[in-house]
């Protein structure tokens, strides 16, 4: 990639975090970048594919850093623990108010809606590998619709990054709360098999009886 294509992408970043989504436009971006405004429209077509661009790299980013992190994640505590600290990370880099301006603008549809889609997808598809792996042998397991429970862990962790802004204490007592449920799964996972047999049948006759 060439450095001014790069620029580019770290100019529509900025201009995210510091004007938000209604102030992207290509002269904020350019100015951001350093780079004549021009050069947004020669590289990247238009202000919405440079956004759309720029999400998308920059979430590849973000998630390779975070990748061997969460392969040594041996433990649902363990998956909360690294997301405490990505959270922390991506709020002091500002990374979770672009990520609040993207939701924004993808309310709207087009090109940016499918681009923050595949983006939080990339999360995704890592929460669902720990997911799969610290629950392997558990009761849990058999039950769970494991690429759905990866998406309610992503769309907690969003939830709870966009809700501390304007309630700190609030997320987290939410955090504590699913602290607690990754006990729950824990204390499951030491039952004996007879218990766990008990456990197993009765969920499953739950579950059928919902579904009928």
């Amino acid at each position: 990639m060439s450095d001014t294509k790069q620029r580019l992408l770290d100019g529509a970043m900025a201009t995210l975090r510091d004007h938000g989504i209604a102030g992207a436009s290509a002269r904020t971006i350019a100015a951001a970048a350093g780079v004549n405004q021009a050069l947004v429209f020669y590289h990247y077509g238009s202000v919405e594919d440079l956004l759309v661009a720029a999400c998308r790299a920059g979430t590849e980013v973000r998630v390779g850093a975070y990748r061997e992190r969460l392969a040594s994640v041996t433990s649902l505590r363990g998956l909360l623990d690294v997301g405490r600290a990505l959270h922390t990370e991506e709020r002091d880099l500002g990374n979770v108010a672009v990520l609040a301006q993207l939701l924004a603008g993808a309310q709207g549809g087009g090109k940016l809606t499918e681009s923050t889609a595949q983006a939080l997808d990339l999360w995704t598809v890592e929460i669902e590998h720990v997911l799969r792996r610290v629950l392997t042998g558990s009761p849990i397991a058999e039950i769970a619709d494991v690429p759905g429970l990866a998406r309610a862990v992503s769309a907690a962790f969003i939830g709870l990054e966009l809700y501390e802004g304007v309630d700190p204490d609030g997320a987290q007592r939410a955090m504590a709360a699913l602290e607690q449920l990754a006990v729950l799964v824990e204390m499951v996972d030491e039952l004996g098999p007879v218990a766990r047999r008990a456990l197993r049948s009765r969920v499953t006759k739950k579950a059928a009886a919902r579904r009928s």
